[in-house]
């Protein structure tokens, strides 16, 4: 049996952890992405990356095929991810360090989806690319040796997705009411500036919580600063039965990475999210700021 990590590890620490023997059961992750140039990150990792880092690509290690119906980032299958992870070498002790250059905001996609099948040996950098330089930690071009893959079986978590028919119930009254956390930027959850979905707006009855507010210069806020705030964007909401959600189900893991981080549970996701749900033009939507 391995301890549970905490949900960060910082910088410094992540330097100390690969000069140390056993560091080979490391498995560092670049989730280095950008949404308009889908493969920036790829080349940034080929640019320098921590050295031994593998390049996990949003859309081909992270998410599933798309439909057209089902957002812009379904998750991967769990057989899918399993060929992923087994490619990598992943083992029930393998400890995983998943890092970007955005905050975590791709790194926490990572970071969950282990979580969700059943990999609790996961943290996300800190800080991330930035905060490794920072540290004076090497940048390598040299892609590495591949570690010897595996045969990795996966267990998904039960009660950790909410699917678009749940949360529709919840909105006519026909299911138990969910509390939903948007983690897009308010003005998109108002409806404006909408430039990666076709339709703006959000689902009706969700509460806005950007989650680049969960960042101070770069980094994770303190645990009780974070809870103060997401107490006060859901005043009398128990927090850990909050839905995420926000444009694709990627950013929705940054304020769950946050709640862990701050020591709760895990919450729910609808892993959809917007993107998904306004793909139905029958679902109801709502814009301006109130939920």
């Amino acid at each position: 049996m391995h301890t549970n990590l905490p949900a960060l590890i910082d910088a410094t620490s992540l330097r100390t952890l690969l000069a140390q023997p056993g560091s080979e059961d490391v498995l560092v992750l670049d989730a280095r992405f950008n949404l308009m140039q889908p493969e920036a990150g790829e080349a940034a990792w080929r640019a320098g990356h921590i050295p031994g880092a593998r390049h996990a690509h949003l859309d081909r290690d992270l998410s599933g095929p798309k439909t057209g119906s089902n957002g812009r980032h379904p998750l991967p299958s769990p057989e899918a991810l399993a060929d992923t992870l087994s490619r990598w070498g992943l083992t029930p002790a393998t400890r995983v360090v998943a890092y970007d250059d955005a905050g975590g905001m791709f790194a926490a996609r990572a970071w969950w989806l282990l979580r969700w099948v059943g990999h609790a040996r996961v943290q996300v950098l800190d800080g991330g690319w930035p905060a490794w330089l920072a540290v004076g930690g090497a940048a390598s071009t040299d892609p590495g040796a591949e570690r010897a893959p595996t045969r990795v079986t996966l267990s998904t978590q039960p009660g950790w997705l909410v699917t678009a028919d749940e949360v529709l119930a919840s909105l006519q009254g026909r299911a138990p009411g969910v509390q939903l956390l948007d983690a897009r930027a308010p003005d998109r959850f108002r409806g404006e500036n909408e430039t990666l979905d076709p339709v703006g707006g959000h689902i009706p009855g969700a509460a806005n919580r950007f989650f680049q507010l969960n960042l101070e210069n770069g980094r994770f806020k303190p645990a009780a600063q974070l809870l103060a705030e997401f107490e006060a964007t859901v005043p009398g909401q128990d927090l850990t039965q909050l839905v995420h959600q926000c444009g694709s189900g990627v950013t929705a893991c940054h304020n769950l990475l946050a709640l862990a981080h701050a020591g709760l549970p895990m919450g729910r996701l609808y892993a959809g999210s917007w993107s998904e749900w306004c793909a139905d033009p029958s679902r109801p939507r709502a814009v301006g700021s109130a939920g």
